[in-house]
Order: C-alpha cells, then sequence, then structure tokens
C-alpha cells in the first residue's frame, strides 16, 4: 500500500547530521570539562540529545502527521536554542572569549563543507560521508584541549543546525497550511479510494487533502467533529449547504 506521506530519510539530512555532530561532542565536552555533579551537564547533554531525537521522530511522523512533524522539528530547534545558550554561559561565566563572527577561526569552522567540495573531485558532499569521516574534518576543534576552542566551534554548529532546522520549519508550515494538517489526509484518501470504486462516469476522485464535493448537491464538503450520540469524537465530512442538505460521509 502507498503511504499518504513520505517519511525518514533523515539520516541524509544535513540538519540530522549537524545535530548528531553536536550531540557527541557535547558529550566529550560535558565529559571533560563539566563537572560531572553539576546540572549543567544533564542540562547540556539532554538538550544535545533532544535536538538529534526530535528531528528523527519528526521525519518519521511525517508519514502519518505533518502537524506532529512540525511539532517536533520545533521541539530540536528549540533544545539546540538552549544548549546555545548553555555554551555562551559556559564561556561568559569564566571570561572565555567567543569568536566575533569575522573571526578566522569561526570562518575555519564554517568554511569545512566548502573546502570538503573543493578538494574532492567525484562530486561528494558532507552528507556522504559516514559519521565517523565527518567527525575527522571536525575533529582539530572538536577534540582540542582548550575548552574555549571547543565550545566555539560547537557554538558555530548550532547556529548552523538551526539555519537548516529554521529552513525546514518554514517549508513544513507552508505545506501544512496549502495541503491541510494530519487529519485531512487520511479522510481525503478514504473518501478517494471510496470514490474510484464508483461506478458513476461523471464523478472525478478527489485528490488527498483536497475538499471534496458533497455527493447529493456537489457544494464543498468541510470536516467536522460529532459533539454527540455513539459517534461522539469522530470525524466526518458535512456538506456546506447545512441546514438545506444534510449530507454526510463517514471518515
Amino acid at each position: 500500500m502507498k503511504k499518504l506521506r513520505q517519511s525518514g530519510g533523515y539520516r541524509k539530512a544535513a540538519s540530522f547530521q549537524t545535530a548528531t555532530l553536536i550531540y557527541d561532542a557535547t558529550g566529550l565536552f560535558c565529559e571533560k570539562f563539566v563537572d560531572s555533579r553539576s546540572r549543567m551537564l544533564d542540562q547540556m547533554t539532554q538538550a544535545a540529545r533532544s535536538g538529534r531525537q526530535n528531528i528523527a521522530e519528526g521525519s518519521r511522523a511525517a508519514a502519518t502527521s505533518s502537524q506532529t512533524e512540525l511539532r517536533l522539528v520545533n521541539v530540536a530547534r528549540s533544545s539546540l536554542e538552549a544548549l546555545l545558550l548553555d555554551y555562551e554561559d559556559y564561556l561568559r561565566h569564566r571570561r572565555l572569549a567567543q569568536w566575533a563572527l569575522s573571526s578566522d577561526e569561526l570562518r575555519a569552522v564554517r568554511e569545512v563543507p566548502k573546502r570538503f567540495r573543493q578538494e574532492r573531485h567525484d562530486q561528494a558532499d558532507l552528507t556522504d560521508l559516514s559519521d565517523r569521516e565527518r567527525w575527522a574534518l571536525y575533529a582539530p576543534w572538536l577534540e582540542h584541549e582548550r575548552a574555549e576552542v571547543r565550545a566555539n566551534a560547537i557554538i558555530c554548529l548550532i547556529h548552523q543546525a538551526s539555519y537548516l532546522l529554521d529552513r525546514q520549519i518554514a517549508a513544513l508550515e507552508e505545506a501544512f497550511v496549502e495541503e491541510g494538517g494530519h487529519s485531512e489526509h487520511p479522510a481525503a484518501a478514504r473518501l478517494d479510494s471510496r470514490e474510484r470504486q464508483n461506478t458513476e462516469p461523471h464523478r472525478q476522485p478527489t485528490p488527498a487533502g483536497a475538499t471534496p464535493s458533497c455527493p447529493k448537491c456537489g457544494r464543498p464538503m468541510t470536516l467536522r467533529t460529532a459533539k454527540a450520540g455513539r459517534n461522539a469524537g469522530k470525524p466526518f465530512w458535512g456538506c456546506t449547504g447545512y441546514p438545506d442538505c444534510k449530507e454526510v460521509v463517514r471518515v
């Protein structure tokens, strides 16, 4: 059976791969530079994990719920924002410098993907690498002996991941508005299946995500929820011509 919406594929997504780098680097950073008894260790580790895991969960949820996918990606974005503040606090509280946007150090980390493409002649991209190979490209900063270097490099990666997630969220929001929420997709798909079995030649199937027409009067239908009776709480398609037309179609 064909899926209503595509899902998965997150392992090849640049946002997930960058979040994986951040999670692994944060684990090493906390192990070396953060007191094991400090609450900050748990907060940073969990924020980094949440950023990575929610990208994956959102991708899997895409098959059935665009609303859930959007919510989880937003959670990932918020988790990385919290982690960013933790690293900035770490530097500030210890009087360590945060790299300026124009600094050579920041530019070197930011341009790792660009340098990688320039040095390769097979049109490979960072997303084509294994986690170990990708880590090796950033190892000079993420395994540095100085906490200041590691923290600033991870801050740079968080900004990159956040930029990618912001674009992903904008695309999901646009698709949500244009195609409808997660409830409408299964409902429209069921109606589409029923209409394909209908023998009336003049009736056309309803595209997934579209609003069906009333089979009685031809007016557009709207998705509603039963408020009483044995079907209370269940969705159904009702004619917008109500009360003149009381036709309903079960979801």
